[in-house]
């Protein structure tokens, strides 16, 4: 089977991308309703209700919005009644007239146009139900008259409102008598009002989300026969959307039965991309050639698995996760599965126990329960430690020799290319020579010497507690005493469960302790936010404008200016060139500076940073190593909670480690003065 770039008709029935933005989008939609109802003083969210269907109907299909509408009208019924039901079904009416309207580049006078229509329309469905349904015209129009009537002896208790409350009264025969008119009238003003109304207000939002570019990655690839191997890829050419040079140029590859791949390269050299393809997805030019379709997820087809594993865990015990998606008359061993990817025995385990590793392992585990003849591990050791990647590697080298498949492993580590077969090394996104020792680091010499001042943050006796006071409690920290110094390089490392994610949002003051106190220059740290920073394990979600010096400003707040933009930049070592640059289109260690430069562009005294070194290549790390350096040198403290310690004794002299919620040691090496 031969696949050429070609324009291929929409399919009748939803795609993967749609079926799953509509479902999360109409329980959002929906939780926002039930909120709604039962919070007092939150009946503005009715609205907001209407902006994930206004994602739906901006970014896909009719038949998308009406999906969505309908599955959550249903469950809104079904969990908090008429009410709420009849709430979301109205939010994905205004959603959908402005939604559409924005993905058409049509204006408000057509939302308007609609709504004219639209409001009409509804009145007249609602006049024809109460006229065929006695009982419950009857109901409706002593509701109406008693609310009317209600409204009137409000009106009367005050003097000057005491002949407009006759007035008042005096309409209720009216109303009651030309009933038919009064819902007509009322339904097409409001509805013609609420889309007014809901055009100013999720306007801004949906321009906002337009920028975000509607791409799915991984296609099915249609229907057919699967058959992923052998593959051959020739002259193969990739390019995005938008971008202005290939990611992939003149790629030749063949794959069959019985191969461990390695695809390296540097970050940004087109290896995602290439495994992109391998599963399915066409290629701008060039020609794939197969027996069948990837048959991506599919039983015998192609199975990825991702750099995050929370990402694709789907069950909540173990065992559920490997069988998740897969037909309920299965032959599926999970226990076998489990015992050979190094999980024997612990399917009844709830998956949020996992550690890193074992999630990962998990992932592994779904992916064999499918029988894939292709498995793609796209960076799937970057998040895992030292140990857990050598583990790692070594189950997905042997999966080849145990059953009829092939693997191919992204990666950027030198070390997990010993076991491949053979390597594909990419370069720009061009297959080069693979040479061994190419990814060497060159890191800071290890003389360096930093200057440690007067002391800044000091955490005593800190406890804190998650669910506190009720049967789910979880003791996260425990007597913790901790002095972040001015300067100080601080290393912190611990397992799974350990306490460093819950320090690091105390030592940003994000959050208050349990017990204890966390003083910043003498006041809690919960009350200068901001004046430490905190970087995340994920640069991307931490990046929430369209450009480089948007997203700076942006977290500097409306004073910061293009010159603080430009001292950011220069700081964290980023080419001012790449003011203008589309986030998108940025490396993970481009990424992970401007995430830095957006918390510096504030001039915190410290940082803490989660993970910074995570899905980096060497020279990514040594980019990373050599900011943090570099901030140290100007006075900045930095805290790196991270399990990755290669290159980060370049910049922290002091390591402790956390076990159960409690330092267990703390050391410092020679080289800092104090």
């Amino acid at each position: 089977m031969s696949e050429n770039p070609r324009v291929r008709d929409r399919p009748s029935v939803l795609t993967p991308a749609e079926l799953a933005t509509a479902a999360v989008m109409s329980s959002f939609s929906v939780a926002l309703s039930v909120v709604a109802m039962v919070v007092p003083l939150a009946t503005a969210l009715q609205i907001v209700a209407a902006v994930p269907m206004a994602v739906v109907a901006q970014r896909h299909r009719t038949r998308a919005l009406v999906s969505a509408a309908v599955a959550g009208t249903l469950v809104a019924f079904v969990a908090a009644g008429t009410t709420t039901a009849i709430t979301v079904a109205t939010s994905a009416l205004l959603g959908g007239m402005v939604g559409r309207a924005k993905r058409r580049g049509h204006g408000l006078l057509s939302v308007l146009g609609t709504a004219s229509i639209v409001g009409p329309a509804l009145g007249l469905l609602t006049v024809l139900v109460l006229w065929i349904l006695t009982p419950l015209r009857t109901l409706f129009l002593r509701t109406i008259e008693n609310t009317i009537e209600g409204v009137a002896r409000l009106m009367s208790r005050t003097d000057v409102l005491v002949s407009t409350a006759d007035v008042v009264r005096s309409s209720v025969g009216a109303v009651i008598d030309n009933w038919w008119w009064w819902i007509l009238g009322t339904m097409s003003i409001s509805i013609i009002g609420a889309a007014l109304f809901t055009w100013l207000i999720l306007g801004a939002v949906l321009d906002r989300l337009a920028t975000i570019p509607v791409v799915d990655h991984l296609p099915s690839g249609g229907d057919g026969e699967i058959g992923p191997l052998p593959i051959r890829l020739h002259d193969i050419r990739f390019r995005y959307d938008g971008a202005h040079v290939d990611a992939l140029h003149a790629i030749d590859l063949t794959i069959d039965y019985g191969e461990f791949v390695a695809v390296v390269g540097h970050n940004g050299s087109g290896k995602s991309t290439l495994a992109r393809i391998l599963a399915g997805r066409t290629p701008t030019s060039g020609t794939v050639e197969r027996p069948g379709i990837a048959g991506l997820g599919q039983v015998g087809g192609t199975a990825v698995v991702l750099q995050r594993p929370e990402s694709q865990i789907l069950g909540s015990r173990v065992a559920d996760d490997v069988v998740w998606g897969l037909a309920p008359d299965a032959d599926t061993d999970v226990e076998a599965i489990l015992t050979e990817v190094g999980l024997a025995g612990m399917g009844p385990r709830e998956t949020a126990s996992l550690s890193g590793g074992e999630m990962q392992r998990l992932a592994v585990a779904a992916a064999l329960a499918r029988r894939p003849a292709l498995l793609i591990a796209d960076e799937a050791t970057s998040m895992v430690d030292a140990d857990g990647r050598a583990s790692l590697v070594a189950l997905l080298a042997g999966l080849p020799k145990r059953h009829r498949m092939s693997v191919v492993l992204v990666t950027h580590q030198e070390s997990e290319t010993t076991a491949a077969d053979r390597v594909v090394h990419l370069d720009g996104g061009r297959q080069v020579e693979h040479t061994p020792g190419w990814m060497r680091a060159r890191y800071l010499d290890d003389t360096t010497t930093f200057r440690a001042g007067a002391p800044l943050l000091n955490l005593s006796d800190v406890e804190h507690t998650y669910n506190r006071r009720t049967p789910w409690s979880q003791k996260a920290l425990n007597g913790l005493d901790l002095t972040v110094r001015q300067g100080d390089g601080i290393l912190v490392l611990g397992g799974n469960g350990s306490g460093k994610s819950t320090l690091a949002w105390i030592l940003a003051g994000l959050t208050t302790p349990s017990t204890g106190t966390a003083m910043f220059d003498g006041s809690p740290i919960s009350r200068d936010v901001g004046a430490v920073g905190l970087a995340f394990q994920h640069s991307r979600l931490q990046l929430q404008r369209r450009t480089v010096s948007e997203d700076i400003e942006a977290a500097g707040g409306p004073e910061v200016g293009s010159a603080h933009v430009a001292y950011a930049m220069d700081a964290v070592g980023l080419d001012r060139i790449l003011a203008g640059r589309d986030i998108d289109s940025l490396s993970g260690g481009q990424m992970r500076r401007v995430v830095i430069a957006g918390l510096i562009v504030n001039k915190p005294r410290i940082l803490v940073l989660d993970e910074p070194l995570a899905g980096l290549d060497p020279p990514g790390r040594t980019e990373i190593i050599g900011v943090l350096g570099t901030l140290r040198h100007r006075g900045i403290a930095i805290v790196v909670i991270s399990h990755d310690v290669d290159g980060m004794d370049r910049v922290c002299d002091r390591t402790i480690v956390l076990g159960g919620g409690r330092i267990v040691s703390d050391e410092s090496r020679r080289g800092v003065s104090s």
